[in-house]
């Protein structure tokens, strides 16, 4: 039972944020996600939400906190800072990421500590121009034996037009268990004054047959 119950907690808060990555943001300017993801489990009809914030604090510094939710089960609240390690020009770009804070298993609360090391480029495609991320990232939560090893990607278009494509495919490991996955192909539809719209459809290793709805906004200022 402890493992289902430990399989069950990660399926439900690995997911990543997909503005993350090695891009930092520029000193003064910032940026806001919120989504909600509709999923159906065993007949029964449930949700997670997560709330994510950057903000360039300095030139080389991008301060953060990324809250994830499922109600009356599972979630964390962390605070984090990138820090680039390499401009490669053409070739793209890499920063690090450390972040603490806290995460909770039916209400109890225990500290958790996340180190991510992430890669970034941008494309050009006959569509128009976008970006690809990698991010492996180690979470250590306390009050657990357990550490989890993720390794995210994400591609995706960021074009004049109103509406372009994105794709984003979040692993985890865990040491005994069988690696975790979710894929969630997703639309980002321009709502204008530096807002976007994200409409997704999200398929979980562990939930064979069932698809969920995430919806979210995304807001740069």
């Amino acid at each position: 039972m402890g493992r289902v119950l430990l399989a069950l907690w990660i399926y439900l808060v690995v997911a990543g944020q997909a503005a993350a990555g090695a891009w930092l943001r520029e000193h003064g300017t910032g940026f806001t996600s919120a989504t909600a993801t509709l999923y159906r489990f065993n007949g029964i009809v449930d949700y997670k939400t997560a709330v994510y914030g950057e903000w360039g604090v300095a030139d080389r510094w991008t301060l953060g906190f990324d809250v994830n939710e499922q109600p009356g089960l599972a979630g964390h609240a962390l605070l984090f800072l990138r820090y680039p390690l390499a401009d490669l020009g053409s070739r793209g770009r890499i920063a690090v990421e450390a972040g603490v804070g806290g995460h909770h298993w039916l209400g109890a609360w225990s500290p958790m500590t996340k180190l991510t090391l992430s890669y970034g480029k941008g494309l050009d495609s006959r569509r128009g121009h976008g970006w690809f991320a990698a991010d492996a990232g180690w979470e250590r939560r306390f009050g657990t034996a357990t550490e989890i090893f993720k390794l995210d990607f994400t591609a995706g278009l960021s074009t004049p037009r109103s509406i372009d494509p994105m794709l984003q495919l979040e692993t985890a490991y865990v040491s005994g268990l069988p690696v975790f996955w979710t894929l969630t192909p997703a639309l980002l539809i321009d709502a204008g004054k530096g807002g976007t719209w994200v409409v997704g459809l999200e398929r979980k290793s562990d939930l064979p047959g069932t698809i969920g709805l995430k919806l979210g906004f995304w807001r740069s200022f």
